[in-house]
């Protein structure tokens, strides 16, 4: 019996050894969200590669439930959508048959952005076919209180998507850019810099939307900060995520921290305050402690 009490204790002792205080969690998430890689976040930290990962899954699948619980009942008026490209693997050319079972393979993240607070609506992780548009829209339009206009690009999936959503309750729009190439500009200059932009073309697919709110710029200038602030996302490395599973703990965290923490720098408050969602500013503690 007296040894039984003894290998407790030890076991005890060596949990107690083994967990992280909460101000090392802390430097981790920062690390994360901020752009650092695992391996970066790891040797900074002085931690093992294993121990950021089972922290990202941890607070990110916590990040997915605050989110769910937190955003909803938006009294939002103009509402962006939009998806950016990332891979998980390997890229779609380069994986196996087997391999796309497991997930791999180009990726899609749907994302949905109140274009007044700044405060992402929603997103999706999955392809970019008509099906995730149609779980993506849906979510969108169960987290509004109140009709809103909507502003897409010209992706065809969100014409079934949107209408499945909010059927004729919505004021619906889609702006299409054009985009040329300039003269003396080479194949490798067109495969690493973006198209110049010499048009767009405005749409009205449902309702009665202003023509002067149709845009998708607060969108597309939200995925640029997912690129700058996940290193997964950043192209030509080799940071990109390996199981599908950890690019959405990511980005649940990426865009709980983005809503509830970093402070806008046109608002000077984050988003989520902005909304009304919160009385205070969150701190990257109040995520970590999610977890718990």
């Amino acid at each position: 019996m007296n040894k039984m009490l003894d290998s407790s204790r030890i076991i005890t002792y060596l949990c107690s050894m083994n967990k992280l205080p909460i101000s090392k969690k802390v430097q981790i998430i920062n690390l994360l969200v901020e752009g650092s890689s695992l391996r970066a976040a790891s040797r900074i930290a002085d931690v093992s590669i294993n121990t950021v990962t089972k922290l990202l899954v941890d607070v990110g699948r916590a990040c997915e439930i605050f989110h769910d619980e937190k955003v909803k009942n938006l009294k939002s008026t103009k509402i962006q959508a939009d998806e950016i490209w990332s891979f998980v693997g390997s890229k779609e050319k380069n994986t196996s048959a087997e391999n796309k079972e497991k997930g791999y393979g180009d990726i899609w993240t749907w994302t949905a952005i109140d274009a007044d607070s700044k405060l992402i609506v929603s997103w999706a992780v999955g392809d970019r076919t008509a099906v995730t548009g149609s779980q993506f829209m849906n979510d969108v339009a169960a987290r509004l209180a109140n009709r809103v206009q909507l502003t897409t690009d010209g992706h065809r999936a969100y014409l079934e998507a949107v209408y499945g959503a909010f059927e004729n309750d919505i004021d619906f729009a889609q702006l299409q850019k054009i985009y040329g190439t300039p003269e003396g500009t080479s194949q490798t200059e067109r495969k690493y810099s973006p198209a110049e932009c010499t048009g767009i073309k405005k749409y009205t697919v449902s309702g009665n939307p202003d023509k002067e709110h149709i845009s998708t710029s607060y969108v597309e200038r939200c995925n640029l900060t997912m690129r700058m602030g996940m290193r997964r996302f950043t192209r030509l490395t080799n940071a990109f995520s390996k199981k599908v599973d950890n690019h959405c703990y990511a980005i649940a965290l990426h865009f709980v921290h983005y809503n509830f923490v970093r402070i806008h720098k046109t608002l000077r408050v984050p988003p989520a305050m902005e909304a009304g969602l919160i009385k205070r500013i969150m701190t990257i503690e109040d995520i970590v402690r999610l977890a718990d």
